[in-house]
């Protein structure tokens, strides 16, 4: 399967929730990051680590997919 299908392809709900809630980490890194106002350090690395987090939690739950053909169990395969 190449990534394009794969991109493509239904995603289960879960990792549905979960870019979600990647993509909500990466907005508010974001906003972290380019406050109008100086911002300690430690709060500055925190919205990074937040954007690069949210950013690798969306792509990874993007490319999920749902395999049908290795969804079956070992029992059904058992049967004629």
């Amino acid at each position: 399967m190449t990534i394009r299908k794969r991109a493509s392809a239904p995603t289960p709900k879960f990792f549905k929730v979960l870019r979600t809630i990647g993509l909500v980490l990466v907005a508010v890194g974001g906003s972290i990051l380019t406050a109008p106002i100086a911002l300690p350090v430690i709060v500055t690395s925190v919205g990074g680590y937040l954007a690069v987090a949210g950013g690798v939690a969306s792509a990874v739950s993007q490319l999920t997919v749902t395999d049908a053909n290795h969804s079956k169990t070992e029992d059904d395969d058992d049967s004629p």
